[in-house]
C-alpha cells in the first residue's frame, strides 16, 4: 500500500471477486497504479487532506478570540504565537487560567486576542485520520473498480507513457453514490489554502498560509 492510497489492494479484489474462486493476481499492478491515482483524484475533489499530519498556519490577527483550523479534524495544537509571544494552553479542568482551547475544528483563547496584524498568528497542530474513514475507503474502491471494469471501453482517460499505464480520474467519474459517502467530508468554503510541504503523516509537516 503505497503512502497516500486510501484503500488497499485486498479490499478492492474482493470487492471485484464474483466468485468462490480469488481474484487473480494477474492485474495487481494495475490496480495498484488505479488506487493511487484514485486516492490523489479524492483528496483534490474534497479540497482536504485525509491522513493524519503535522500542519503549520500563519494567519491574519482579526482582534478577536476564535479561529478556525484549515485542517481537521484537529487530534493536537503542537504550539501558538501571536505577535512571537508563545500563548500556553489553557488549564485542565475548567476555571479562569489564561491560555488557549480547542475543539477538533476550532481553537478559542482564554485571556488573550488574536491581535489585528497581518501574518502574526502561526499555530502548529496535528490533524486528519489516524486510519481512512469506511467511507471514504469505500468511495475510493468504487472508484477503482469502476474505471477497472471500464478500461477497454471508449472514454478511459489513460495514456502509455514508457510502458506504463498513467491513469487520470475525471469529475465525471464521482457518481451519485460514490458522492453520497464522500460528501460529508467536502470543504465548500476552504477556511484557507493548504501546501502541504510533503506527504501528510504523523511525523511530516505542512504549511497553511492564509488570512481569516
Amino acid at each position: 500500500m503505497a503512502v497516500g492510497d486510501l484503500t488497499t489492494l485486498s479490499d478492492v479484489k474482493a470487492w471485484l471477486q464474483t466468485g468462490q474462486a480469488a481474484f487473480p493476481a494477474s492485474d495487481d499492478a494495475m490496480l495498484a497504479r488505479l488506487i493511487s491515482a484514485a486516492s490523489q483524484f479524492i483528496v483534490s475533489w474534497l479540497g482536504r487532506p485525509v491522513a493524519l499530519g503535522d500542519w503549520q498556519e500563519v494567519r491574519d490577527g482579526t482582534g478577536g478570540q476564535r479561529l478556525s483550523f484549515a485542517v481537521t479534524p484537529v487530534a493536537a495544537v503542537l504550539s501558538l504565537s501571536i505577535d512571537g509571544l508563545s500563548i500556553p494552553p489553557a488549564p485542565r479542568g475548567g476555571g479562569f487560567g489564561a491560555g488557549y482551547v480547542f475543539s477538533a475544528t476550532e481553537l478559542a483563547l482564554r485571556g488573550y486576542v488574536f491581535t489585528r496584524r497581518a501574518q502574526n498568528v502561526v499555530v502548529s497542530y496535528t490533524a486528519g485520520f489516524a486510519a481512512t474513514p469506511l467511507d471514504i475507503a469505500q468511495a475510493c474502491i468504487e472508484l477503482v473498480c469502476r474505471r477497472y471494469r471500464d478500461r477497454t471501453r471508449i472514454g478511459e482517460v489513460a495514456r502509455a507513457l514508457s510502458g506504463a499505464e498513467m491513469v487520470n480520474f475525471a469529475p465525471s467519474d464521482v457518481g451519485e453514490a460514490v458522492q453520497v459517502l464522500l460528501a460529508p467530508y467536502r470543504v465548500v468554503a476552504p477556511v484557507a489554502s493548504c501546501a502541504p510541504l510533503a506527504a501528510p503523516t504523523a511525523s511530516d509537516t505542512g504549511l497553511v498560509v492564509a488570512a481569516l
